[in-house]
């Protein structure tokens, strides 16, 4: 039983980590300091994405389901509880990369937006 909320529970983070890959950057907009974590995560999620990789959160979960004596499934997180939400075909290479390319596109968006603002907020500072 413990086993099975340990699997629910990193689909939860995962989900949020997903999120927060996605949509972070805008949390910088308001709050600098958050591109510290936001970056790297961004990072990794577009790796992923570009590399086809499988997340190491999908082969935990998969453990602890395993140990619950739930049947896994195959393919990774996004194909299993994103992908038939969106695209109920599966998850093909070519969305993978545009997911990745989207991901990038928005939080460089996102980025160039913030640096754009802080340049024009220390232009406007006066020396005292």
């Amino acid at each position: 039983m413990i086993e099975g909320l340990a699997a629910d529970i990193i689909v939860i983070v995962h989900l949020g980590f997903i999120v927060f890959v996605a949509l972070g950057g805008i949390l910088v907009i308001k709050w600098h300091k958050i591109a510290f974590l936001h970056l790297p995560c961004a990072l990794w999620g577009v790796l992923i994405a570009f590399g086809g990789w499988i997340c190491p959160l999908t082969p935990l979960e998969m453990h602890f389901r395993q140990l619950a004596g739930i049947a896994g499934y195959d393919g990774g997180f996004i194909d299993h509880y994103v992908m038939p939400l969106v695209y109920p075909a599966g998850l093909t290479r070519g969305m993978q990369i545009a997911f990745g390319v989207i991901i990038l596109a928005v939080n460089l968006f996102v980025y160039a937006r913030v640096l754009v603002n802080r340049t024009k907020q220390g232009n406007g500072r006066t020396l005292s």
